[in-house]
């Protein structure tokens, strides 16, 4: 298997529109539909549950999701449940996919790399042709190397390491890694948010480890000074006293933090205790800190995090999108479910590029749509004429948000 290119980077992508590599014919730009009202008046289905579905006389095509709905990531995995099944409702309601309906079935991970593992498995058994997950990155890797040893199509809308899109057969929605760290130091430069910079991150996860690396590579080149680099691992990650106040001690005017939202509220709780109150800055592992469960939301406010979804934007897209996803789950989405709800138009389009038929094996699907991935182009809710490389990257550009009165608000 032939080893995949890297990310031609992300401040190429904010820089210029790229389109697929290759000399591939870009098919014409798909939209993803603007939601229709909701019908459902909750969970339209359950974790490991699949949704029901009208067969038509196309047959059925099967789509498969992973990632967690409960533990301590649930908050990105619901989002990406939900965000899905809203995608696949209204392409059934609009005759679904060359005419076979899609019949979605999610199962729950707890973002553990074993259990999702076993959540493959499960979906294979039920006959699963193309797989929208993982949600988390260590799962995410795990499941990759048996889809590429089944030949099975993944797209996973938020799995950002570097090696979750390693396989040829792997695409995702979402920035790596790599270009996230990037992007966020070029920001807080090129917007002279600071100059003195503290970073609190996970030395025992890829997706903050792999942030952390290049964000303290392109600081250098942004004229920033990291002041104080603190880790924690997956068994010190209650207690930030210590992170805090070094980076306190440093003079840090600013704090990264490549980390996800449930250990980022409590290090903002534990500033606020201390009197620390500098500018914090995050990625998208941080969207969902405005859902953590007794979390006093003032404390984020001002907080900064890169994502390519602004819920408060005006498009149609958007505000139909956000409207549907109000009225079905009671509450406002983050970018994990817009990455979800643009995962599975991709797979539609790449299909329907290809002219998948519902009684194709998965192995024929797969080959079908590594092709076709490089044709399409898609009008989403996370970019704008979107386009996917060889590599498994996309291409489109990126967003910053502020936390508001309590509210995600695009800068």
């Amino acid at each position: 298997m032939k080893k995949r290119l890297f990310s031609l980077g992300l401040a190429v992508a904010m820089a210029a529109s790229l389109t697929a590599c290759g000399g591939s014919k870009t098919a014409e730009t798909t939209t993803a539909a603007p939601a229709a009202e909701s019908s459902a008046a909750g969970e339209t289905t359950a974790a490991g549950e699949a949704a029901e579905t009208t067969e038509a006389a196309g047959g059925v095509i099967k789509i498969g999701g992973i990632g967690p709905t409960t533990g301590g990531a649930a908050v990105y995995g619901l989002a990406v449940q939900r965000g899905a099944q809203l995608a696949v409702d209204e392409i059934n309601a609009a005759g679904g996919i060359n005419g076979a309906q899609v019949e979605f079935k999610f199962e729950d991970d707890e973002h553990d790399a074993e259990k999702s593992v076993n959540a493959y498995n499960t979906l294979k058994d039920w006959g699963m042709q193309a797989l929208m997950g993982t949600v988390t990155s260590a799962p995410c890797i795990a499941v990759a190397d048996k889809t590429a040893s089944d030949n099975m199509f993944q797209i996973t809308p938020s799995g950002s390491a570097v090696e979750c899109a390693a396989n040829p057969n792997v695409f995702r929605i979402c920035f790596s890694d790599p270009d996230q760290g990037a992007a966020s130091a070029k920001y807080i430069g090129e917007n002279k948010l600071a100059s003195k910079i503290a970073v609190i991150y996970d030395s025992s996860d890829v997706y903050s480890s792999g942030i952390y690396e290049k964000f303290a590579e392109e600081s250098k080149n942004q004229g920033l000074e990291i002041v104080a680099a603190e880790a924690f691992t997956a068994d010190s990650n209650k207690d930030f006293s210590t992170q805090l106040q070094k980076a306190k001690d440093a003079g840090a005017e600013l704090v990264f933090l490549p980390i996800y939202y449930t250990e980022a509220s409590l290090i903002l709780q534990q500033a606020d205790k201390t009197g620390f109150a500098p500018q914090f800055f995050g990625c998208d592992g941080m969207d969902g800190i405005l859902q953590v469960q007794n979390f006093d939301t003032k404390l984020a406010e001002g907080l900064m995090l890169l994502t390519p979804f602004a819920a408060d934007a005006s498009d149609d897209l958007t505000v139909n999108f956000v409207k549907s996803y109000k009225d079905a789950y009671n509450e406002v989405p983050v970018q994990f479910a817009a990455d979800a709800y643009d995962a599975i138009y991709a797979i539609k389009a790449a299909m329907e590029d290809a002219g998948v038929t519902s009684d194709m094996d998965a192995s024929a699907i797969c080959d079908a749509l590594k092709t076709s991935m490089l044709n399409i182009k898609l009008d989403g809710l996370t970019g704008e004429g979107m386009t996917w490389t060889e590599d498994g990257e996309p291409h489109k550009a990126p967003k910053a948000v502020k936390v508001v009165d309590g509210a995600y608000t695009a800068m």
